[in-house]
């Protein structure tokens, strides 16, 4: 039998709150998985991640609202890149950016949907650079629509859990940051799209995640009302300016290609 039948088959039988990423590190043999949530009516956040360095991959992602992930989202389709080192992107040059800062090299995103339903997307990393198969392609496709339902399942019943009041903060939650969003908003009488892009902004000039600042927010430690930070902010948010709001601010036209990564067709 072969890894990818075993890990299907792990992956189909994963219980309710089980790690969806060991099927993946087994049958496709990647360093690392993280799965996230990218779509409303969902949060954005990761859902499962191997490793730290897994959840990294996704947190620079999301924090930057754009990479890799959201393009595979976007596109329905696998976005490829064999070696963060030497890829170009015009399509998401600040998350490459961050990417090859914190050393990573193969990087592939494969859309996770049901339906007409847009759930998120699994990133796979490998320590090293890697140009993919076509099986490898295939058998990570397949295992994504697998964990896709899984995903969406847990992300429903998330919902739900929120609307009662009944829902604790998980390991990779990024409700704080929708917290510190809104305290932004009053604060500045902005929009509370206006008011994450500032958070992003102050996050990417002082170098240091978005959950970071969001945590100095919520505990008020941080007040964007001081002229001190609104004024470091102003030329953070320009920084990040190409982030846009929570996802990619326009789809790729027809022409447009993503030199350093190579959509495949999921059914080839």
């Amino acid at each position: 039998m072969s890894d990818f039948v075993v890990a299907a088959a792990a992956l189909q039988a994963a219980g309710t709150d089980a790690d969806l990423s060991p099927p993946f590190i087994a049958a496709l043999r990647v360093s690392g998985v993280s799965i996230s949530t990218l779509a409303e009516p969902f949060d954005t956040e990761t859902v499962s991640a191997s490793s730290a360095r897994a959840a990294l991959l996704d947190e620079i992602q999301l924090d930057l609202g754009e990479g890799p992930c959201w393009e595979a989202m976007r596109t329905d389709r696998p976005v490829l890149t064999p070696d963060v080192r030497s890829a170009v992107s015009d399509r998401w040059p600040t998350a490459l950016l961050a990417l090859q800062h914190a050393d990573f090299r193969g990087v592939f995103a494969f859309p996770m949907r049901i339906g007409t339903i847009r759930v998120g997307a699994v990133d796979l990393y490998t320590d090293a650079a890697a140009d993919p198969t076509e099986a490898f392609v295939s058998d990570a496709t397949a295992l994504a629509g697998i964990a896709a339902r899984h995903v969406l399942h847990r992300a429903l019943r998330a919902v739900e859990r929120a609307d009662t009041g009944d829902l604790p903060a998980g390991e990779y939650s990024r409700r704080e940051i929708h917290q510190a969003s809104g305290m932004i908003a009053a604060q500045l009488s902005v929009t509370v799209e206006d008011a994450l892009l500032i958070l992003r902004g102050h996050a990417f000039s002082s170098d240091r995640s978005v959950s970071q600042i969001a945590a100095d927010v919520v505990s008020r430690t941080l007040d964007f009302t001081a002229p001190d930070v609104s004024s470091r902010n102003a030329s953070g948010s320009g920084s990040a300016s190409g982030s846009g709001s929570e996802g990619p601010s326009a789809p790729p036209t027809a022409s447009e290609s993503q030199p350093g990564s190579t959509d495949h067709d999921p059914d080839t």
